[in-house]
């Protein structure tokens, strides 16, 4: 049995009716009449006369005993339900205690203050109608009479007890106006009593009708819970209306309170209807309750549950102060000039942090001009934190995750934002920004401050050097991060006075930020969440705080107040364009333009040129705009060499400009150009482009990839423009720098001179690498010919009919004609060696001609020694030698 349970005495039973002692009345006789016989004495007789005697005193005495007992049972029973009743009642005070604690109504909760916990208001909160009857949690066991079965029925029905309904179905009040108003004040004000205005909103137009415009839960536009009073059609989470007697009640409306008096009402709800008491005040007891709450709220200081931007104080436009929350003196106001100039936040997700960085914006925007104070937000946790503030003028750049360069590059730029403002506090004369009315100040804003070093470490001493020197020149750093104790120098923390702690895991980052472990012992859950410790320098400990909420409507507001004044400039010049047109003849300038490179640190974006008679290498993978670059640069120099994309033709072109003077040289893919030459070849081929790069003209090669002998061709280059490359060990094979790939460098963006360069687009008419064209048919030039080639037959057939004035024979067919005519003699290399003196005939006084795919029958068969020009095997291609001559290459077909 439970505390609860109540046991039922038992009925109690009926005396057992006294037995006859029959045995011992029959003994006394028995005795007597022996005793007169043996004696014959009559008075032997007068013993056995005791035994009826006795029979009769001993039914007697047992009556008696039966009265007795069933006395002495019935004593016992009516003490055993008065303690019955005793603890009926008690259990019942107890119960209805217990209901109207966690259930009170107005007059309960003005009784004894209600106590708030955490829990939020919804739908499942009940709110008090009135008094009636409800089902107890009280039993009764045992007891089968009458009286048991009526105790049993009271037991279960508790009586004057709290009638509640769920006031996410809404409750409809059907009465006389007077007497409805009534009522809904009282459930209002029970609600505004029991929770406060962080969790509980109340609206609708009828609150003034209704007297409730004293409670300050009226009018708040954030709640965790809105209740709207009387009709309207704003989205709300419950709602309270009157009807009059017989009008039908609104579509949702789940709970129906009739009434004609406020102690005689009937409420309709889904499980039934209940007889109920409901409770009602008068207007001025409403405002008096209203009034009441309100100073009571005031008076104890409590921190919001929660809290909207537009429901703060704003702050004096003096310095950088701004109000964004609410502790238990009051608004917070915290001067990032005063207080700071640098700033620490720290929170783990999900504790509100970027909500608070959202909210400290909106409150420096609202109270200072665009042209009095800029930001620059820079966002490393997913790139749509502060995308509600790019709507304000004052935010002059956003910076993300999602543009590692483009974050690297403005972060960077920061360094070169410090030496602007110091020439320009110099021009002034002026030694703090307080005193140039030509510099207003900048507010750099870091969401997950230890990601943006994680990816840039080079950052750190750039945010050092802000910190530092940032309080003169006007540069504020406000730097929010889960965990400041691993992530954040001593150096830049030593000056970022100011700390703000949201909920974080360890001690260590509570001591850290605000020298107590306050922060650390705040308890998870959503009632934590933008609950934050404010440090600022002048304050002996941190201050507990609730972080206003900010809604698109109040940075609306902000933009349409500031909407017309000029926004500072950008501390540093937007990123380069994917494409740069070349400028046109009458803009060039001496020099061959490359590019626009960019130089964040200095806040500039020069033009790169290329100077007479300079080297260059253009290294790119494909589609990487090297091509492209080739051309534009061929645009401008209009006595630049080209060399063919053709080997033979790119071999016939490197043979003379390595021996002869010439203009710029200009080569497009060299390394697939040498990667189609055989090994000696391409050594002789790279031997000549050496002599070519030294030539003072001027060298401009590109190529997809520096590897082998290319490298030591390359490193003759002084520049070197590195596009887009396949792989980081590929960029550093050309000599980039690791921190400088890009695996997604756009085309024509290189890294020229350690620096990002976009170079020009060329040209639609400029100068392109020619086109290959095929050489002349080889004519005889000697009355006898020779020639070598594997392919005996299909060199006959192929020269067959084109040659009228030379007859065509084979080796095997004879030799030399003294004839009129001339000869060719065709052969394969081991027939010619076969017939030596015939050989030795042609090589002196006719002309040999050997195919290309007999290359090492050159040397061995017409004598030549040094290496011939380059010509394609398979295609017709062979070596023409006269009497003794050097080699040139020919087309037989």
């Amino acid at each position: 049995m439970d505390a609860t349970t109540i046991v039922l005495p038992a009925a109690p039973a009926d005396a057992r009716r006294p037995s006859l002692p029959l045995l011992a009345a029959v003994v006394p006789v028995i005795a007597g009449v022996v005793l007169w016989v043996v004696t014959g004495s009559l008075f032997a007789l007068c013993f056995a006369a005791l035994g009826p005697l006795m029979l009769v005193a001993s039914f007697l005495d047992g009556l008696r005993t039966r009265g007795r007992e069933r006395r002495r049972a019935e004593v016992e029973s009516d003490a055993a339900w008065q303690r019955a009743e005793r603890e009926l009642e008690q259990l019942h005070a107890q119960e209805l205690a217990t209901l109207r604690r966690r259930e009170p109504d107005v007059a309960e909760c003005l009784r004894e203050q209600p106590l708030r916990g955490h829990a939020p208001v919804g739908h499942d909160t009940a709110v008090v109608l009135g008094r009636g009857a409800r089902v107890s949690r009280v039993q009764a066991r045992g007891g089968e009479d009458e009286r048991s079965r009526a105790f049993r029925a009271r037991t279960q029905r508790l009586e004057d007890a709290p009638v509640s309904v769920p006031l996410g179905g809404g409750i409809c009040i059907r009465a006389p106006r007077p007497v409805a108003q009534a009522v809904a004040r009282a459930l209002v004000a029970q609600l505004c009593l029991r929770f406060g205005s962080g969790q509980l909103a109340v609206c609708g137009d009828a609150a003034p009708e209704w007297a409730l415009e004293a409670f300050p839960h009226v009018g708040r536009r954030r709640a965790g819970f809105r209740l709207r009073v009387g009709d309207g059609d704003e989205p709300v989470d419950a709602e309270i209306c009157i009807r009059m007697p017989g009008e039908e009640a609104p579509e949702g409306i789940t709970t129906i309170v009739d009434c004609t008096v406020p102690h005689r009402a009937r409420a309709r709800t889904p499980d039934g209807d209940t007889a109920v008491s409901v409770e009602a005040i008068s207007a001025r007891q409403a405002r008096a309750i209203g009034a009441r709450l309100t100073a009571r709220t005031d008076d104890e200081g409590s921190i919001p549950d929660r809290i909207g931007l537009d429901e703060l104080t704003p702050a004096a436009s003096v310095g950088l102060l701004a109000a964004f929350g609410r502790g238990e003196r009051g608004d917070l106001s915290v001067d990032l000039v005063e207080d700071g100039p640098h700033a620490i936040v720290t929170g783990m997700t999900g504790t509100g942090k970027s909500e608070l960085l959202t909210s400290w914006v909106a409150a420096l925007a609202a109270v200072h001009a665009p042209e009095d104070v800029a930001f620059v937000l820079v966002d490393f946790k997913g790139g749509t934190a502060f995308d509600p503030l790019r709507r304000l003028p004052h935010v002059v750049a956003v910076v993300t995750d999602l543009d590692a360069e483009g974050a690297r590059r403005g972060v960077g730029s920061l360094t070169a934002e410090l030496r602007r403002r110091e020439a320009a506090l110099a021009a002034a004369g002026v030694r703090d920004v307080g005193e140039c009315t030509s510099l207003g100040r900048l507010v750099i804003v870091v969401d997950e401050f230890a990601a943006l070093l994680q990816e840039h470490p080079e950052l750190g001493e750039i945010f050092t050097d802000v910190a530092a020197r940032g309080r003169a020149l006007g540069m504020h750093l406000v730097l929010g991060t889960q965990r400041a104790s691993g992530s954040i120098r001593e150096a830049l923390a030593a000056n970022c006075p100011l700390r703000i702690s949201l909920r974080v895991a360890e001690t260590a980052d509570s001591r850290f930020v605000i020298g107590s472990d306050a922060a650390a012992q705040l308890r998870g859950g959503v009632e934590s969440r933008g609950l934050a410790f404010v440090r600022r320098p002048h304050d002996g400990e941190a201050l507990a705080v609730r972080i206003a909420l900010t809604d698109e409507a109040d940075l609306l507001a902000i933009a349409q107040r500031w909407e017309g004044h000029a926004a500072q400039s950008s501390p540093w010049l937007p990123p380069l364009p994917a494409r740069l047109p070349l400028p046109s003849a009458d803009r060039r300038e001496s020099v061959v333009l490359l590019g626009l490179a960019d130089e964040p640190l200095r806040q500039r974006q020069p033009r790169v040129g290329l100077a007479s008679g300079e080297r260059l290498a253009v290294i790119g993978g494909p589609g990487s705009g090297k091509s492209s670059a080739l051309r534009m640069i061929a645009s401008q120099l209009p006595d630049a060499v080209l060399v063919p994309a053709d080997p033979e033709k790119a071999w016939d072109a490197v043979a003379e400009l390595a021996g002869g003077s010439h203009g710029p040289v200009l080569c497009d893919d060299l390394d697939v150009l040498v990667g189609q030459y055989p090994a000696d070849y391409a050594q002789l081929f790279l031997t000549r482009w050496e002599s070519i790069v030294r030539d003072p003209a001027g060298t401009v090669i590109a190529l997809s990839r520096v590897s082998g002998p290319l490298g030591r061709l390359v490193d003759a280059l002084p520049r070197r423009a590195l596009l887009r490359l396949t792989s980081k060990v590929e960029h550093i094979a050309a000599g980039g720098e690791p921190a400088a790939f890009d695996r997604n460098r756009p085309a024509g963006r290189a890294w020229l001179d350690d620096r990002e360069t976009q170079l020009f687009q060329p040209d639609d008419g400029s100068r392109s690498t020619p086109a290959t064209v095929e050489p002349d048919p080889w004519e005889p030039s000697r009355r006898v010919v020779g020639i070598i080639t594997p392919s005996v037959d299909a060199t006959r057939a192929a020269l067959a009919g084109a040659r009228t004035t030379h007859r065509i024979v084979t080796l095997e067919q004879g030799g030399p004609s003294d004839g009129d005519g001339g000869v060719i003699i065709i052969g394969d290399p081991e027939q010619w060696r076969a017939q030596w003196a015939r050989l030795q005939t042609v090589r002196t006084a006719g002309e040999l001609v050997v195919a290309a795919e007999c290359a090492s029958e050159l040397r061995q068969l017409a004598g030549v020694r040094e290496l011939p020009p380059y010509a394609r095997q398979h295609e017709d291609r062979a070596w023409s030698v006269e009497a003794g001559g050097r080699p040139r290459r020919v087309l037989l077909a």
